[in-house]
């Protein structure tokens, strides 16, 4: 049996893009996560400041100053599969355009979300580390939160299994998960609901096929109504959320010479966080009305949290116009918890799981300013 290689040791005190690069040149497909685990629990517990807690894969390391205002840092280890692609750059180990440190750094997770997790890491060395007579404390208290399994099935989540074993390290005012972003505040997240429509039909010969009824055919209204439909922008707290609703696969038939007897149609509808997931629901099935629809997953979405203080004087250090997330994320698991939270961070959403996925420094670098200077002020 092999050894399980230790990763070198995280440097939190070096540039935040070169701590992004060392992150990265660990391995952590969902699934994989424990070498980065170890390697993030070993750079937390060696700062005097914070207190660290660990479930399976999952870290929290929190501050113990007595602000009466405490906010929570959040960001997944995992990274979705390496490229298959001969000569991409988005894979492991990382690599740069120029030299360490300068313009563009490519590798898997670079964007998704090594550099917001760097991020974290970079915040919690220059805010909780050794103490000296010119350290700089914030001005709230501070939980950091890195977590496994965000990039598969819900039911695998790291942040989903804190939230139920351990809600209490979850408490705060208010929540940054450090998605990317384009260093933009994007408030909440629309919910997401999946369906699925049914026709039935009767087999028959397609040789005698007026002595079947064919639930494909029978399909075609559903189909209908769903390219007919026109989806709603919603304003929430200010921000305009785009909803979509769309037949995203179709299933029927056996045999090229038997009329199908049975038609699913596969619906997902992305709501504005306006709606409850059971309101999303009704809503789909009023407009399918006389269809046979099942739920088959949902999760909620979240509103802004911009109303909040913190999240005011966020956006004010930032210093852009927020927006809406229109994809669901895991803002929504702090909203079910009671918190208001918001996603921000390095990276171009377009480019994650992608094989060119890359992050520029001075993105990351001014990620790190912004969270650094709202956190001390």
């Amino acid at each position: 049996m092999l050894a399980r290689v230790t990763p070198a040791a995280l440097d939190l005190t070096q540039d935040v893009s070169l701590l992004t690069a060392a992150l990265i040149d660990i391995p952590s497909v969902s699934g994989s996560e424990q070498a980065i685990a170890d390697a993030v629990e070993a750079a937390l517990r060696a700062l005097p400041g914070l207190t660290v807690s660990r479930d399976g894969d999952a870290l929290v390391a929190r501050s113990e100053l007595g602000r009466e205002e405490r906010v929570i840092l959040a960001g997944h280890l995992d990274t979705v599969p390496l490229p298959t692609a001969e000569g991409a750059r988005g894979t492991v180990p990382s690599s740069w355009d120029d030299e360490p440190g300068a313009g563009t750094l490519w590798g898997r997770g670079a964007t998704d979300m090594k550099g917001g997790v760097a991020v974290q890491l970079a915040l919690a060395g220059a805010l909780f580390g050794a103490t000296d007579d010119g350290a700089r404390r914030p001005s709230r208290d501070v939980t950091f939160v890195f977590y496994d399994h965000e990039e598969v099935e819900a039911a695998k989540s790291g942040l989903g299994r804190l939230a139920q074993a351990a809600p209490e390290l979850l408490e705060g005012d208010f929540a940054i998960l450090l998605e990317p972003t384009a260093g933009t505040v994007e408030g909440g997240c629309n919910g997401t609901l999946r369906l699925e429509a049914s026709t039935v039909g009767e087999a028959a010969h397609s040789a005698r096929a007026w002595m079947g009824r064919n639930a494909i055919h029978a399909a075609a209204p559903i189909l209908a109504r769903l390219a007919e439909y026109e989806p709603a922008t919603v304003t929430v707290d200010g921000l305009d959320y785009r909803e979509s609703l769309n037949a995203v696969r179709i299933a029927g038939g056996t045999a090229g010479n038997v009329i199908p007897d049975r038609c699913t149609v596969e619906i997902n509808y992305r709501f504005a966080p306006d709606k409850s997931l059971d309101e999303a629901e009704a809503h789909v099935r009023k407009l399918l009305e006389g269809f046979d629809v099942v739920r088959t997953d949902g999760a909620a979405g979240a509103r802004p949290g911009l109303t909040h203080p913190a999240a005011a004087a966020f956006v004010a250090v930032v210093g852009r116009e927020p927006k809406p997330k229109y994809g669901w994320t895991d803002v929504a698991r702090f909203s079910e918890l009671g918190v208001p939270a918001v996603n921000f961070g390095p990276g171009d959403a377009l480019l994650a799981h992608k094989d060119d996925e890359r992050v520029a420094a001075d993105d990351v670098r001014e990620c790190f300013r912004a969270l650094r200077d709202w956190l001390i002020s």
